[in-house]
């Protein structure tokens, strides 16, 4: 496989290499590789704990077991905030 980077993203991989951390630039690219799939999975998982929380939420509602929605809406604002706060720009 050959894969084409720019000048920045190969200066990156050079650099990566010369710390001594990595050997090579292929194994800088499978540590980055890693690390997005491992993102990817953690987001993944997120989105579906998300997903169960909004369907017993709907089914409480269904249930006429409601909760305060201004209450509810400040949780999941504060969890969106931490996730971007953690998010890698």
């Amino acid at each position: 496989m050959n894969v084409s980077l720019t000048p920045e993203l190969e200066q990156l991989v050079h650099l990566k290499v010369r710390t001594g951390r990595y050997t090579s630039a292929s194994e800088v690219v499978r540590e980055a590789l890693r690390l997005m799939d491992e993102r990817d999975q953690a987001q993944a998982l997120h989105r579906n704990a998300m997903r169960q929380r909004i369907a017993a939420g709907m089914s409480s509602l269904r249930a006429r077991e409601g909760v305060d929605g201004d209450g509810f809406l400040a949780t999941i604002d504060a969890e969106l905030a931490e996730l971007e706060r953690r998010e890698p720009e």
